[in-house]
């Protein structure tokens, strides 16, 4: 079994702890920290981000979980897929990367578009989906807030990233939060800028149009869920995210307050402590 399978995180010459990027032999960038006894917990991040979504989150869980971070195909360092991308598609990475890993099973937390391929996941690979941890995801919208995705997706097809990209941070953000942090709001910038054209255009056709495979879905997921959005996240607003929780027996909702879509950047302590408690509650100290 490879080293890597059990901690890839080092240590520099500083004394600092950081974790090495890693690649699958189908060009899945991935992280993995941990140790290999504890439950895997995988995170997902949305469209047109990457694993850097994770920076104050994930390691607030490498204490009690094996820590995966990746980034979706034509993202950050992943290649592009060959094939025109589907939640489907995005589960069999997903997949794949667990099977490189030799990981049976994992908790997953998505976000955003990340929070429809853990739904996909679980429908597609039931039998290897732990909990899953749903934020800021959408579900189904009325016809006007249909509409309005598809016509973002046209947009971005006709005129490329940037075509959008302004008024995506807008809707990602407080407007305090881009006033007082220009910095991180111009590296998540660049960052989406960076991605591959053709995948993130048709990932922009995923996230409109993926939600309808996901609605009421029979068999329905029936692992642990938690749900979990912010108060003004106008693509996945609190009735999404309570209609999300409808569709899945015992679920949890959380909604937290005031916060925009990237509210998990702005304020990700609020995200860590239901997180927590949440994979403590149902994976922690479990045998896998």
């Amino acid at each position: 079994m490879a080293l890597h399978l059990f901690r890839y995180n080092v240590t520099n010459l500083n004394g600092e702890e950081s974790s090495v990027a890693l690649r699958t032999s189908s060009g899945t960038s991935y992280e993995i920290s941990g140790n290999i006894d504890d439950p895997a917990v995988v995170f997902i991040h949305g469209l047109g981000l990457s694993h850097k979504t994770w920076n104050n989150i994930a390691p607030c869980f490498n204490d009690r979980y094996r820590v995966v971070l990746y980034d979706l195909n034509g993202h950050g360092e992943s290649d592009a897929s060959a094939q025109t991308q589907t939640l489907s598609l995005f589960a069999e990475q997903l997949a794949d990367l667990l099977d490189e890993l030799d990981i049976r099973r994992a908790a997953i937390i998505g976000f955003s578009l990340g929070g429809m391929i853990n739904r996909r996941f679980a429908l597609d690979y039931p039998e290897r989906a732990g909990p899953l941890a749903i934020l800021n995801s959408p579900h189904e919208r009325d016809q006007e807030a249909q509409s309005l995705v598809e016509k973002r997706a046209v947009q971005t097809s006709a005129g490329g990233i940037e075509a959008t990209i302004d008024e995506t941070l807008k809707r990602w953000f407080t407007s305090s939060f881009i006033e007082e942090n220009p910095k991180i709001v111009s590296e998540v910038r660049s960052g989406v800028l960076s991605n591959d054209l053709s995948s993130y255009t048709q990932c922009r056709h995923v996230l409109a149009n993926g939600v309808i495979e996901l609605i009421r879905p029979d068999p329905s997921i029936s692992v642990p869920t938690l749900v979990m959005t912010c108060e003004n996240d106008s693509g996945s607003t609190p009735a999404m995210a309570n209609a999300i929780g409808q569709e899945i027996k015992g679920s949890e909702v959380v909604v937290i307050p005031d916060l925009k879509h990237l509210g998990l950047l702005e304020e990700p302590e609020l995200f860590i402590s239901s997180l927590k408690n949440f994979l403590d509650r149902h994976w922690h100290n479990l045998s896998l």
